[in-house]
């Protein structure tokens, strides 16, 4: 049967694949920060191409291949229908309440929701690596996270204390700009900062000490590695919508499209097993055309602002777009919903449980 993880080693999927998905993916993100220096692009609002090739190509299209875990798959589906009816008709409904409130209130709620499922899934990656290692110790597991979550956290701190900023997670406005908030950051930031410098260097010792009794685990300190450069540079160093696009979506969305097809190989079951087992390609292309389905729907009816990409302009009144808004973003919602379920090592998900404890 083809499998999800390595069989042995210290890898989580293999070493090409961990250092790919993982250290790849910020590679590619650092040479695109150093190759919009001479361009111009620090001090610009990101680039078409950015949009294209990062949010809709990336971080949109990554959404959708949470299908291949779920939606795509009719087994799935029948082992857990209120799960995945639940979710978006709750997620809509709260939605579209938000939404009435206020398309800001709406936002800023869609954003810290976004927000904690991108801190998660960095941490759950190394929960994943510590499961596939029988030689991990409580301290490991502490350094590990202790240092994971700081190295985004802390940022977060920086971003809240610097409002407003040149770039935003979902909307401008979408974090709470509150003055007395901003005032506590900022005070709060420096200290911060120094607590992640010393649960990072926590960490690198460990991993040093590992290393000279042969049990170090390479593909945690790339991800470690590549999620603290990540935020560090694109929410604290720079002030710039580019870097930030750049080096958010890429660390994020990359693994998670390679964690999703190899899930769906591994099961071979349904509509998804049978695509994924065809390779990583074709995966990319249908959730890309959904990712491109879905951005022409929210130009069109919402934003309004690439007009010549994707078509005429439906305008339509506020009462509307109440229901409208909490439709278009529930792939979004459901998505930071699901993946807190989804990824759990529980009884129900028989494929996790056989792949991290068989070696």
């Amino acid at each position: 049967m083809t499998r999800l993880f390595a069989r042995e080693g210290p890898w989580l999927f293999s070493r090409a694949i961990d250092l790919g998905a993982f250290g790849g993916s910020a590679l590619a993100a650092w040479l695109l920060v150093l190759l919009g220096w001479p361009l111009g692009l620090l001090d610009a609002d990101a680039p078409t191409w950015t949009f294209f090739g990062c949010v809709i190509a990336v971080d949109v299209a990554h959404v959708w291949s949470m299908g291949f875990r779920s939606y795509f798959d009719g087994e799935e589906l029948r082992a857990r229908p209120l799960l995945y009816l639940g979710v978006p008709l709750a997620a809509y409904l709260i939605g579209v309440g938000l939404h009435a409130f206020g398309s800001r209130v709406f936002w800023g709620a869609l954003a810290y929701l976004a927000v904690f499922h991108f801190v998660r899934q960095q941490a759950g990656f190394l929960r994943l690596y510590a499961r596939r290692n029988p030689a991990q110790t409580r301290l490991d597991t502490l350094l590990e996270q202790a240092a994971m979550y700081a190295s985004m956290l802390v940022p977060l701190i920086a971003w809240h204390a610097r409002l407003p900023r040149a770039f935003a997670w979902l909307i401008e406005g979408d974090f709470v700009s509150v003055e007395a908030v901003g005032v506590a950051a900022a005070r709060i930031f420096p200290l911060a900062a120094w607590a992640n410098a010393a649960c990072l260097l926590g960490f690198t010792l460990r991993q040093a000490y590992l290393l000279h009794r042969g049990a170090w685990v390479p593909g945690k300190s790339v991800l470690m590695t590549a999620t603290a450069s990540c935020w560090w540079l694109g929410i604290v160093v720079f002030d710039s919508d580019y870097v930030f696009t750049v080096t958010n979506v890429l660390i994020h969305g990359v693994p998670y499209f390679v964690l999703t097809q190899r899930y769906a190989r591994a099961r071979g079951a349904g509509w998804a097993g049978r695509v994924a087992l065809r390779g990583l390609v074709p995966v990319l292309l249908i959730c890309l055309t959904l990712a491109v389905a879905e951005e022409a729907l929210w130009d069109r009816w919402v934003w309004h602002e690439r007009p010549e990409y994707f078509g005429e302009v439906f305008p339509l009144s506020p009462v509307l777009m109440t229901f409208l808004v909490p439709l278009l973003a529930l792939p979004q919602a459901s998505h930071y919903v699901l993946d807190g379920f989804l990824w759990r090592v529980r009884r129900e998900n028989l494929v996790l449980r056989r792949e991290l404890e068989s070696g």
